[in-house]
Order: structure tokens, then sequence, then C-alpha cells
């Protein structure tokens, strides 16, 4: 093996950093998102679990996803990128089932959820976050690819 392919192998095992620039702040959004959605969560759940148990079910589903996308963006590479790519499409289709379903029956949700009304009591970020880093996921798989 000859020197410059030995660089060409060294480079392609480095996972490629999905953390740079406009990534690292969807990383912060995404760490706010974890911690808002999974404490949320767990104080609804272990104090009052009968009173909505299917909205505080969600916003701990909401808080593992923020936080699979979290890890697979600071994790970095092709396999983290296409797995948090699939992982946002699946966020945003959460948020706007739920988000729509939350409108058009809210007898079903006593209490919001993270994704009720498209996130309106998180300032409709869980309808803008996925949508973001879908964007930025695209985007830096195509500055990556030859």
């Amino acid at each position: 093996m000859t020197s410059g392919e030995a660089e060409v192998t060294a480079v392609e095992e480095k996972p490629t950093r999905l953390i740079t620039g406009p990534g690292m702040l969807l990383v912060w959004f995404y760490g706010v998102m974890v911690v808002g959605a999974v404490s949320r969560s767990a104080y609804q759940i272990a104090t009052d679990f009968g009173r909505a148990p299917l909205a505080y079910s969600l916003s701990a589903v909401a808080g593992l996803v923020y936080g699979f996308i979290t890890y697979t963006l600071v994790r970095g590479g092709e396999r983290a990128r296409r797995a948090a790519l699939v992982c946002c499409a699946a966020e945003l289709a959460g948020v706007l089932i739920v988000g729509t379903w939350t409108l058009a029956d809210p007898s079903a949700f006593p209490d919001a959820t993270v994704w009720s009304d498209y996130g309106m009591g998180y300032v409709f970020i869980p309808v803008l976050l996925p949508l973001s880093a879908m964007y930025w996921l695209r985007r830096s798989r195509t500055a990556v690819t030859p």
C-alpha cells in the first residue's frame, strides 16, 4: 500500500463530524429539548400518570427521540447521519400527527405533550427543529460526498 492509499484509508475510517457550524447549535437545541421533555415526562409520570397517560407517555417518547438524535449528531459519521435523518423524519411525523390530533380532539389530551399544538408550549421548536436538522443533515451529506 502506498502512502497515498494509507492516507485515503485513514480519512475514510474517521467519522465525518456533524457538529460543525450550525450542527453545534442543533446539538445544543436537542440537548435542551432532551432535558425539558425527559424531566417533564418523568415528573408527570411519577406524580399523576393516571390523569393523562397518553400525553405523558408521548412526552417521554419525545425525550428519547431527542436523546437519540443528540447522540447521533455528536457521534458523527455517515451511519449516524442516516440514523439521525430517519429519526428526524419520524420526529416530524410525530409532531404533525400529535399536533393535529390535539387540535382535532382536545379531549384525548387532558394535559399537553411536548408535541401538542405542534409544540406551541415550546415556542414551536418541536416542529422547527426536525426541519432544520433534516436540512443540515442533507447538506452535510452533500458537503462530504465527492
